[in-house]
């Protein structure tokens, strides 16, 4: 069944013109992406089932939104034009929030910082240690993934970590990782490569503002908790 075959009152497109895209649920603008479902399945159906948990879906939009195009073309009813417009929906939202926060001092906006980085790593299945390099005004200038895999202290090389700051002529940096288990608690591992990292950097005058760690639907900042 396509949108149009829904009562009126029903269809997501006319509730979003008549209520605000804030009345939708998740699965209703994802239907309005999706426009029709594939036989003996309604879109609607078909996007609950993308948004329910794994292994039946993607763990919400968050996870359905992380996936490659790559990885949405094993889904039935996916065909190009929906895997492109899922893609470039989580890439348009990258790049207005890579926009913002070069246009402002990052302590202006902490939690586009957090929108920014669950966009980046929140979906991803394995642990990725990321670095958010920022200028003098503390401005983003790059973010860089380093490391993936196990991030326990002994894997993550601050002489890589220092050359790369000195390479963006960061003033400051921003530390993140994820945590793919959907628990964004910091270890106590977390805390002592932070400590680690943090005094490496110093030797070259580049200061660590925060080390924010994400988790689908949730980042958590060191900073905020007193641990930096």
């Amino acid at each position: 069944m396509a949108l149009k075959d829904l009562p009126t009152d029903a269809q997501p497109r006319e509730k979003l013109l008549a209520r605000g895209p804030q009345a939708l649920a998740d699965a209703e603008l994802l239907a309005l992406l999706l426009r029709t479902g594939i036989q003996g399945k309604s879109v609607l159906r078909m996007a609950d089932e993308l948004l329910a948990p794994p292994p039946l879906g993607f763990g919400g939009l968050a996870g359905l939104l992380h996936m490659t195009a790559a990885d949405l073309a094993r889904i039935k009813g996916l065909g190009p034009a929906k895997r492109a417009e899922l893609v470039a929906v989580l890439e348009l939202a990258r790049r207005v929030l890579t926009q913002q926060l070069r246009e402002r001092p990052l302590f202006n906006a902490p939690q586009q910082i957090k929108d920014y980085l669950q966009l980046q790593l929140a979906g991803r299945p394995h642990e990725v240690f990321a670095v958010v390099f920022l200028d003098s005004q503390h401005r983003l200038i790059a973010l860089e993934e380093l490391f993936r895999g196990s991030l326990a202290q002994a894997h993550i090389y601050p002489r890589e970590v220092v050359v790369r700051a000195l390479a963006h002529h960061a003033a400051a940096v921003v530390l993140a990782h994820n945590h793919p288990s959907g628990n964004a608690e910091p270890s106590r591992a977390d805390e002592l490569l932070t400590q680690q990292l943090k005094a490496a950097l110093a030797l070259v005058d580049v200061r660590v503002l925060d080390h924010v760690i994400v988790a689908p639907g949730q980042a958590l900042s060191l900073a905020e908790r007193g641990l930096l």
